[in-house]
């Protein structure tokens, strides 16, 4: 946890963040640049430490074989190409103007220095791009690797995306994270030393974790300067080492109704500065094992925002820093 990091007070009434009870990353975004930014997700062609050996094979046990970018671009084509044809299909479907440019795709800065400078510069550098978003591992970045990135936040603003999932170890050993937590917090630091955005992932509903452990999570990274965080339910696809262990001995998975009640928990005890990036996800349909109720992300979010103003819960009800 972070040394010398003071929060802040609780919040003692409802704050709106436009329309919605909690700081959604498109009130950021639309605070900052003025108009909604469109995300699209990119591959660097890059693999990761936890697949080819390094670490160990197979990946983590809930990720799936294209890395958790299974709806970013190809790596067949350069990354001037994979914009050019995520500008093209969300401009179909609306006036858009502004994107984040996201490599998603496996661990985005597990290759050389000289090869991330080249593809992360080439996306920077495009007009209509407003800030450059990169997931990671806590464990693949170099002090030169985050030398680049704090010169790279000084054209543009520069997001690092970290995989944390969980702060207990048991679990973190289950899902072959590959780290300990004292990684994460060392990359959190030396990361905002340069400027960078930090934000977070969590997954919630992994097994045998109680909510009473999901908030420990939630509480932990209140403690630590990161700047935003993505709240996402376990999804079980086909292929993962994941999918094999649930058709042996089927775990707890949510419905609905206890996953709204479980994020709403999670959002009145969040630190009300953090920006929430993500409120729950919507896996492949093709890959999709459980919850299939997930697949109709737009109900799941209004039933959300629903169970919010009917419970009075806004972020940071149950912050007390």
């Amino acid at each position: 946890m972070a040394d010398g990091f003071t929060t802040t007070r609780s919040v003692p009434m409802p704050v709106r963040w436009g329309e919605k009870r909690y700081h959604s990353l498109d009130y950021a975004l639309k605070s900052q640049f003025g108009e909604k930014v469109y995300r699209i997700a990119l591959n660097g062609g890059m693999t990761c430490p936890n697949r080819d050996g390094k670490i160990g094979r197979g990946g983590c046990i809930f990720c799936s074989g294209m890395g958790s970018g299974d709806f970013a671009g190809s790596a067949s084509f350069s990354i001037c190409e994979q914009l050019a044809a995520g500008k093209a299909a969300l401009q179909a479907k609306r006036p858009v103007h502004s994107y984040i440019a996201y490599f998603q795709a496996f661990t985005n800065t597990y290759a050389p220095v000289e090869y991330l400078e080249k593809i992360f510069t080439e996306a920077i550098l495009d007009p209509d791009v407003q800030v450059l978003a990169v997931a990671t591992r806590p464990d693949c970045l170099s002090h030169e690797t985050v030398e680049l990135l704090r010169r790279l936040n000084q054209i543009k603003p520069v997001w690092i995306e970290l995989g944390l999932q969980t702060i207990h170890p048991q679990t973190a050993r289950y899902i072959r994270r590959g780290y300990p937590l004292e990684v994460f917090d060392d990359a959190v630091v030396r990361l905002k030393a340069a400027g960078i955005q930090v934000i977070t992932h969590v997954i919630l509903f992994l097994p045998g974790e109680t909510e009473a452990q999901m908030l420990k999570t939630i509480d932990y990274l209140n403690c630590n300067p990161i700047d935003g965080i993505k709240l996402q339910l376990l999804h079980i696809l086909k292929g993962t080492d994941l999918a094999r262990d649930y058709a042996r001995s089927p775990f707890h998975i949510p419905d609905m109704d206890e996953y709204i009640r479980c994020i709403g928990n999670c959002i009145a005890h969040l630190r009300p500065d953090i920006v929430i990036h993500r409120l729950t996800g919507d896996g492949p349909k093709d890959l999709l094992i459980e919850p299939q109720w997930t697949g109709a992300k737009r109900t799941v979010l209004n039933h959300i925002h629903q169970y919010l103003k009917k419970q009075d819960i806004w972020q940071g009800k149950e912050y007390y820093g």
